[in-house]
């Protein structure tokens, strides 16, 4: 599945990379979001009945986010396996093969993260699964490291990321897919923590490698990514914590802001990407949008609750420590975000 949006270019690249896979029994399905700079002419021109790919195209007016794309794309497939890749990201040869292997290896394994690279850089991890703090704020495992082996032997990880994951058909179908409310960014932690609580394990697999593009989609410093990723770390929490971390949300909240500010004065963190004053101040109004928007739409995460208890197989206590054993550090946090 490849979701797009005006990513015409990397979207070529990102298709000629499928092109190349090893395995072959698959179909590429492209949900294009409403692009205006010719992505799906592109498509059509380079790919459809001319190139070594099987390919379905689905067309969307308007830009209906990253979740509803993928969620159209679910329902256009009958695959055991469902793959996601970003229009930015390209994937090395053996990824898909390698995904493959991961689920038919063990029947517990609901999902299979990747080893994502920076393309700027290939010696520098994206990320190798993810990690999560208390605030339902959520980073890339190993992010900004240099590859060194260090994340070269396959193991449990908390969920994959959204840029390139493989997911079992039955993890779909019994979760619902994408929580749509999300739109994009904290989409992928919200459906893996839920896929987790419904007791599925994520297979970390080093072999499956993709290049990555980094703010391919959306720029690093664009104050809607920041307000997109601040609400739905409370919408992640209000639906999914146990009552008693979700009880402590606003300490460690500002435990982050506080550490992030610091962060800000040496010029590090999220907030520094940001520059000069009206950078800042782009930004507050930004965090402070997300937080008010966030607390209108709790009614509805609290309902969602319910749906989510309805297929957990792990108890509250259970969640908690699943959350905490995969916690991100303070310090981690403001460098990764670098």
């Amino acid at each position: 599945m490849v979701v797009n949006w005006n990513g015409k270019d990397y979207l070529r690249n990102c298709l000629r990379s499928l092109e190349g896979q090893t395995y072959r029994d698959f179909e590429v399905i492209v949900v294009d979001n409403g692009s205006n700079d010719q992505s799906v002419e592109m498509v059509e021109r380079v790919f459809i009945g001319q190139g070594n790919l099987r390919l379905k195209l689905i067309q969307n007016r308007t830009n209906l986010g990253f979740c509803a794309a993928n969620n159209q794309a679910f329902a256009a497939s009958q695959s055991r396996l469902v793959a996601l890749l970003n229009s930015d990201a390209e994937a090395e040869p053996p990824w898909l093969e390698s995904l493959v292997r991961a689920f038919d290896e063990r029947g517990d394994v609901g999902m299979a993260a990747c080893k994502i690279l920076s393309y700027e850089d290939s010696r520098r991890i994206d990320k190798v699964g993810h990690l999560i703090y208390p605030d339902g704020q959520n980073r890339g495992r190993g992010t900004g490291e240099i590859d060194r082996g260090q994340y070269d032997q396959p193991e449990e990880v908390l969920w994959p990321d959204g840029c390139a994951a493989m997911f079992r058909r039955e993890v779909l179908d019994k979760t619902g897919g994408f929580d749509e409310d999300f739109f994009a960014f904290g989409d992928d932690a919200e459906l893996g923590l839920r896929a987790r609580i419904a007791g599925w394990k994520c297979l970390y697999t080093p072999q499956a490698v993709v290049r990555h593009h980094r703010g391919g989609a959306i720029a690093v410093a664009s104050p809607r990514r920041l307000y997109l990723i601040e609400r739905n770390r409370i919408l992640l929490a209000l639906k999914l914590f146990p009552w008693s971390l979700l009880a402590l949300n606003p300490v460690y909240y500002l435990a982050r802001l506080l550490a992030g500010l610091r962060a800000a004065t040496k010029n590090r963190g999220e907030i520094a990407r940001f520059r000069g004053l009206s950078g800042k101040r782009r930004a507050v109004y930004a965090l402070l949008k997300a937080d008010f928007d966030a607390l209108r739409m709790a009614p509805k995460m609290l309902r969602k609750r319910k749906e989510v208890r309805r297929i957990a197989r792990l108890s509250p206590r259970q969640i908690r420590e699943l959350i905490l054993s995969n916690r991100i550090s303070l310090r981690a946090m403001m460098e990764e975000a670098n």
